[in-house]
């Protein structure tokens, strides 16, 4: 994950806190909170990904959103400075991230 990525990632996590209800995070929490998420994207994400895959083929890849939402709640309880005030909070504040992030990353391959 280089740089430019993190920060991209934090400005992302700012946003969608301040879009979604029941989400609270400081500046340094939003820096350590894209650092793990790129770490566990990179190395834990991909184990859960093949165990969740009959759930994810049932539910036609729904359950990958549920398993973003629980892994924002466990940083939740992880990253001293952010606050996650339940699921239905973690589950749209993955979503709102997820856009974000994409929409500034379509943007950065544009201007490049």
């Amino acid at each position: 994950m280089s740089i430019i990525h993190w920060i991209i990632l934090t400005v992302a996590i700012l946003i969608a806190a301040l879009i979604v209800p029941g989400v609270h995070i400081s500046i340094l929490s939003a820096l350590v909170l894209a650092v793990l998420i790129g770490l566990i994207n990179v190395f834990i994400k991909p184990i859960l990904n093949i165990l969740t895959l009959p759930l994810n083929i049932v539910t036609l890849g729904i359950f990958s959103l549920v398993l973003n939402a629980l892994i924002i709640l466990l940083l939740g309880m992880m990253v001293p400075g952010f606050g996650v005030a339940g699921f239905w909070s973690a589950f749209f504040f993955s979503i709102a991230v997820s856009l974000i992030n994409a929409l500034f990353s379509i943007g950065m391959r544009k201007s490049a």
